[in-house]
């Protein structure tokens, strides 16, 4: 696949502090509402239904991704040591 780049963390990144953790997981949950919101205005948007069908779908597939990167934080937490 050529969209895909390899993670390498750097240092900086790598000592983000517990408050940074929760402001990051906190921006995350209020995308997540906006995209949750946006899908409901897209679904009722009155545009033509192939367009609303797709629009909404990949709106669907941002906030499943979102949901995604939201659990990778929470179980960073959880095996991060003591």
């Amino acid at each position: 696949m050529t969209n895909v780049l390899p993670f390498r963390p750097r240092p900086a990144v790598t000592r983000l502090a517990r408050c940074e953790v929760v402001t990051v997981a906190g921006d995350l949950l209020a995308l997540l509402e906006q995209l949750e919101d946006v899908s409901a205005r897209a679904a009722a948007m009155g545009r033509p239904a192939l367009e609303v069908e797709r629009t909404v779908q990949h709106l669907l597939d941002a906030v499943s991704a979102v949901e995604r990167a939201l659990d990778c934080i929470g179980e960073g937490e959880q095996s991060a040591p003591g």
